[in-house]
């Protein structure tokens, strides 16, 4: 390694880099997006009547969803409505009028659109993390998805990191999702580095909130949807629309 990491965008003394999945390493967003919507508004539709008032893919999203566990983008956007549910339990089906039931709902209906339509990697992305590879550092993906392994595979990027700590790993050890940064910390701690060595890579709002709370030593904001002031108000020290622009040095602070 040589002694400077400004090729990659990032500050001197940096040794480990934990990216988001959905968003900033896979187009999956839009799908996501697209499941929450139907999963929301059938709910929606049925509770309220054709007169109910529609998931909005953009702000509601954005606001309680992106970036967070799956219950909690359900308790977090029906909250925002002023609805409350029953928690119920994981294996509550996809039918029942629960916390749990409506996120299985949702990741069902994921799971049928992944199948259909398939994962696409950033190419930006992964030529950045390759680079990262390359010059020695450390890398994990921090994921509140349970699918992350799968679509992992599925674009061939599995083998690019070294961590994984995602939706089954977080439930597992009982780790809060984002905004709290403990599944940020984790990776950070598995990979034996401290904070201040490590940089963070986000596009939700929750995740630069995470980045924050836990005091990184770099966070990069990715703004897929036109949201790079909000990025930066969230904690953000540098934003890019693609991964490939730390490369080229340029990014916007």
């Amino acid at each position: 390694m040589t002694d400077s990491l400004t090729s990659l965008g990032l500050p001197d003394g940096i040794r480990a880099c934990l990216f988001d999945l959905d968003g900033v390493l896979t187009k999956t967003a839009v799908v996501h997006t697209a499941a929450w919507k139907e999963a929301f508004d059938d709910f929606l539709r049925h509770r309220d009547g054709p007169g109910f008032t529609p998931f909005d893919p953009v702000s509601d999203y954005d606001e309680y969803v992106d970036g967070r566990p799956r219950a909690d983008g359900v308790r977090t956007f029906l909250a925002s409505r002023g609805i409350e549910l029953p928690e119920g339990g994981p294996d509550d089906p996809p039918d029942r009028d629960t916390v749990h039931g409506l996120g299985n709902r949702k990741n069902e209906l994921l799971l049928a659109k992944l199948r259909e339509q398939g994962a696409e990697a950033y190419e930006g992305s992964r030529r950045y993390v390759q680079a990262v590879r390359d010059r020695g550092l450390a890398t994990a993906v921090v994921s509140s998805s349970a699918n992350c392994r799968e679509v992992l595979a599925s674009v061939n990027m599995e083998g690019l990191f070294d961590v994984r700590i995602d939706g089954i790993v977080a439930a597992e050890r009982k780790l809060p999702g984002k905004p709290h940064p403990d599944t940020f910390l984790e990776a950070a701690r598995e990979l034996g580095v401290t904070v201040a060595r490590a940089v963070v890579y986000e596009d939700a709002l929750a995740g630069m909130d995470a980045g924050r709370a836990g005091h990184f030593g770099y966070v990069v904001g990715v703004d897929r949807v036109g949201q790079a002031e909000a990025l930066r108000k969230h904690g953000a020290d540098v934003v890019v629309e693609d991964l490939a622009e730390l490369l080229k040095g340029d990014a916007t602070a």
